[in-house]
């Protein structure tokens, strides 16, 4: 699976930028809103050591290592949810999404422009989470209605899903995020904002970060980073964070021809792991070898782990953990 983040945040206050840092890439980086008028989209190598380590054991001829998609979202403003900025539109483009890293303005400069004409990262905050939950109080509702009828004429699925939903538009409407309704099969079909985790990135120097903010984003559940973009060359750190919000973890493939990290979810079993690799090793599965990374490395090999009986033969139930080197057999 590719990891996938939208970045959003009000106009202005370094999304592209935090963009440009992530992916390398030029991007339109003006000094006005909806700069960004289409996501631009880039690619991200998962940073990750071992892979270097795996591959120089091997002497693989390729090194494939994981990758996050990043999405620069145009900026927001007050009524996105009902189209004010070409909202209805911006707000598609997160629903594509698993995550969303908020891009807040903590630093001054009068130089910049800010929409909402001052320097107020808490109101920006409050802003941003109003809209995703008026946006998905809009398709709840919509939803619900259908629902009833279905749920009336006897449908269970219609009646679950219904329960559901309306414990969902109570939250929202007190002004509340539903991440513990994430994994909820109706909130992924439905793709609701408020649903997908939050990582904040604090765009200034830590002593422009109020406390107040800081305290709010814990309550809500959410990770932050704080960092002045201005003299950002790197953000490693927001990579590591997405996949601790997102319970994710990496898995290996080694050899002569590559060696390859893989991104699951945290709990995922073996004939699933392996059909991340090739559907057809889901399919056929029969067993996995696994090594794990700190034996591979001290026994120098497959050949070594097998030699020294570090390699355990895994079945249809076993649960991948982060680090673990496989091969799968297939039929």
């Amino acid at each position: 699976m590719n990891l996938s983040i939208g970045i959003v945040g009000l106009p202005n206050v370094g999304k592209s930028t935090l963009f440009k840092i992530l992916t390398k890439q030029n991007v339109n980086i003006a000094n006005y809103p909806f700069a960004t008028i289409d996501p631009n989209v880039g690619i991200v190598e998962v940073p990750d050591a071992r892979l270097e380590t795996l591959a120089k054991i091997s002497n693989s001829a390729k090194v494939i290592p994981a990758i996050v998609e990043f999405y620069d979202i145009a900026g927001l403003v007050r009524g996105a949810y009902k189209g004010e900025g070409l909202g209805n539109q911006f707000l598609g483009h997160i629903k594509e999404t698993q995550a969303i890293v908020i891009v807040l303005r903590v630093f001054s400069d009068n130089q910049i422009i800010h929409v909402e004409e001052t320097v107020n990262p808490l109101r920006d905050l409050e802003i941003i989470n109003s809209e995703l939950i008026l946006k998905d109080l809009e398709t709840v509702s919509k939803r619900i209605e259908r629902l009833e009828k279905e749920a009336k004429a006897g449908d269970k699925k219609a009646q679950k899903n219904l329960e559901i939903l309306k414990k969902i538009y109570e939250k929202l409407n007190k002004g509340e995020l539903i991440f513990e309704f994430s994994n909820e099969p109706i909130v992924l079909e439905l793709n609701l904002l408020t649903a997908k985790k939050q990582i904040y990135l604090l765009n200034g120097k830590k002593e422009e970060a109020p406390e107040e903010l800081i305290l709010k984003i814990k309550s809500l559940g959410a990770d932050y980073i704080i960092s002045n973009l201005k003299d950002a060359d790197s953000l490693p750190e927001l990579i590591v964070s997405a996949y601790k919000i997102l319970d994710l973890i990496t898995f290996f493939t080694t050899g002569e021809k590559e060696t390859r990290a893989w991104t699951i979810k945290r709990g995922i079993k073996a004939p699933e792991a392996a059909g991340v690799i090739h559907s057809d090793f889901q399919k056929n599965f029969i067993r996995m070898e696994v090594v794990k990374f700190n034996d591979f490395v001290e026994c120098g090999g497959w050949a070594g782990a097998r030699q020294k009986g570090k390699i355990k033969i895994q079945g249809k139930d076993y649960v991948v953990e982060d680090g673990d080197i496989v091969f799968v057999r297939h039929s």
